[in-house]
């Protein structure tokens, strides 16, 4: 029991100290603020393109090196990279997910930025989020995920 609970404190401390420094960047690079988003989808800022762009190849090739080496987690998992095809619920999450950011100048990591800030208004946008959350829950077929990724797992599952 001592030793379950010591992994979960432990994985509760690092991804809250991980969160920290996320909220940290996000908040350095003003991307907690209307402004700043708002001026980027209207093409006046380039350097979030920038910002964010360079997080994604980051990232890539981070992750691609770590799973070509078979990495395990500090949970014990290997680190195994999803790939899907494009399918048109990702199309349509993608017009809704960015119709929200255009309208809230937010996206979730950066509302929690906001709502540190004293931007109470932020508060909206986190009980939206939860909306379309509860929203997507209740249209969702049992087992929902992304489709693919469930239907090998059920595949292997089953094997």
């Amino acid at each position: 029991f001592w030793g379950e609970t010591m992994n979960s404190l432990k994985a509760n401390i690092t991804g809250l100290a991980f969160g920290a420094m996320f909220g940290g960047v996000l908040a350095a690079g003003s991307l907690h603020e209307y402004d700043t988003i708002h001026n980027m989808l209207k093409l006046d800022e380039f350097y979030v393109f920038g910002f964010m762009g360079s997080a994604i190849v980051i990232a890539t090739i981070g992750l691609g090196i770590l799973e070509s080496r078979n990495t395990k987690t500090s949970f014990g998992g290997t680190i195994v990279l999803q790939r899907s095809d494009i399918k048109a619920n990702h199309l349509k999450g993608g017009v809704i997910f960015g119709s929200g950011w255009a309208i809230a100048g937010t996206c979730p990591a950066p509302v929690l930025v906001m709502l540190t800030s004293g931007v109470f208004l932020s508060l909206i946008v986190i009980a939206g989020i939860f909306i379309g959350l509860s929203l997507s829950n209740k249209q969702a077929p049992a087992g929902f995920g992304d489709g693919e990724h469930r239907i090998v797992d059920q595949a292997v599952e089953r094997a």
